[in-house]
């Protein structure tokens, strides 16, 4: 197995549906970004993974085409929420198996305003049997799909543990205070857990709109390299991946009966596992932590199957401050899918891009001092989780 290293990534502002570039602009622009971190041309790029939810098949080439046309394999992605971290995944096994040296992962999303949906209305729908459950479980008629998931994981933590309703207030209200050091951020204003509180609801007693992340455009992108090629080239070793797993759903996402389970919380409890196992080292060892907060509901559930803290603890650790700076893990220093905004094709990526740069220690007003370790939580409802380890050499 050969060290896989993060060369260089790219990341463009994320803004919102109707004031971004076209889609393949933003992932042109993404990959050069990359590709200049990285100090090579995109001639070295042996093959690409490019990531996007809402569009036709091969935008991945459109966008690369731009870059340039050199013949290269170039794969289409599509995992729902997870799509740029499976890129990524796919990318980083390309160089560990040692049948490349130069691989590209590129992350895009051109959204539309509101709440998600299907596109292909006249088919079976790959939630089918997701929604079917959650019927079950839930009684929230009206409430648009992705609320009722992740709001109905938050209830359930609600009714297991005791944890109050603005215990999800002050995850959002941390993201705000991250993201207003953050330049690449869509929404910078910071905001009180009052505020939060007292926005507009959109579920009674389970969640207000703050608490839910935007529909959002955006690209990111990242180069990952063998050792003997940034040895040829002269790239810097400062990142690599650690260890990387991905999961899906097992039978306990149905069978457990339980919302928290139907929204990946055993698939990232299991990634995770791998994850520590593959690298040898545990939660504690964790400097900083970019995690999948579509919602403030998702961050708080995380923190446990993580391992961040113990089941049932998340409001305590909330309540201590060991979820942001000095405390004993800064999570979501960008400001999350929260406050940064969630192209769904790009999310991945841009996760990367963050967790990259404090790593490097580059990461400017946003930076955790002393970052070494750090790990990447993406998740796609359908479903699919990806955790990432990372560490500074």
């Amino acid at each position: 197995m050969s060290d896989v290293i993060v060369a260089g990534v790219g990341m463009i502002p994320f803004a919102k549906p109707g004031a971004s570039a076209p889609y393949h602009e933003m992932g042109t622009e993404a990959a050069r970004l990359a590709l200049a971190d990285a100090g090579l041309g995109y001639e070295t790029i042996e093959q690409a993974y490019v990531g996007y939810v809402y569009g036709d098949s091969t935008c991945g080439q459109r966008a690369l085409y731009h870059v340039g046309m050199t013949g290269i394999p170039i794969v289409n992605v599509n995992n729902n929420c997870s799509t740029g971290s499976t890129a990524l995944f796919m990318a980083r096994q390309m160089i560990a198996s040692g049948a490349l040296d130069c691989v590209l992962a590129v992350g895009f999303e051109q959204m539309k305003p509101g709440a998600l949906g299907s596109v292909y209305t006249d088919r079976p729908s790959a939630f089918e049997e997701f929604d079917a459950a959650a019927d079950q479980l839930i009684d929230a008629p009206g409430i648009p799909l992705a609320l009722r998931y992740f709001g109905g994981a938050g209830l359930s933590h609600m009714k297991k543990y005791g944890t109050p309703l603005d215990a999800f207030a002050k995850v959002r209200a941390k993201a705000s205070r991250h993201a207003r050091n953050n330049p690449l951020a869509l929404f910078r204003k910071e905001v009180t857990a009052d505020d939060v509180m007292n926005d507009q609801v959109i579920w009674p007693g389970v969640m207000t709109r703050l608490m839910a992340c935007p529909p959002t455009c955006g690209g990111a992108a990242a180069v990952l390299v063998s050792e003997r090629l940034a040895d040829r080239h002269g790239i810097g070793k400062q990142v690599r991946i650690a260890a990387q797993a991905m999961t899906t759903d097992t039978a306990s996402t149905f069978k457990a009966g339980d919302m928290m389970q139907l929204v990946g919380y055993d698939m990232a409890k299991e990634a995770a596992r791998r994850v520590y196992e593959s690298a040898g080292i545990g939660p504690e060892d964790l400097d900083v932590v970019e995690l999948h907060d579509c919602f403030a509901h998702n961050e708080l559930i995380t923190y446990e199957a993580l391992g961040l803290c113990g089941e049932g603890e998340a409001g305590k650790f909330i309540n201590d401050g060991d979820n942001t700076y000095g405390g004993r893990i800064v999570t979501n220093p960008s400001g999350g899918l929260l406050s940064k905004g969630h192209p769904l094709g790009a999310t991945g990526l841009a996760q990367c891009y963050e967790l990259t740069r404090q790593l490097r220690g580059t990461a400017g007003p946003t930076q955790v001092e002393g970052a070494k370790v750090a790990l990447q939580h993406n998740l796609g409802l359908g479903g699919a989780c990806v955790v990432t380890l990372y560490q500074r050499h």
